[in-house]
């Protein structure tokens, strides 16, 4: 049995960098993928315990920059069970 289950999130491009802080902040997550409404993966990253500020920094810059060219977006959330 895994410890890790997935979660999805359907946003517009206006709450994706909202949605990523949001889920940033509750914690417990190994992993975040953004896909395309087709499904294809526009980028992600992995979350390590204790990755904020700085260092998620560049990350959401780039979130933001997505969240600029995309309507449409899938959140893949991997979190520890």
């Amino acid at each position: 049995m895994s410890d890790f289950r997935t979660e999805e999130f359907r946003v517009n491009g206006e709450e994706l960098l909202a949605k990523i802080k949001q889920l940033v902040h509750e914690g417990n997550i190994r992993r975040i993928i953004i896909k395309d409404k087709d499904g294809k993966i526009l980028i992600e990253f992995p979350l390590t315990f204790g990755v904020v500020g700085l260092v998620l920094a560049p990350t959401l810059a780039a979130v933001g920059a997505i969240a600029a060219l995309v309507t449409e977006a899938t959140i893949v959330v991997e979190k520890k069970q």
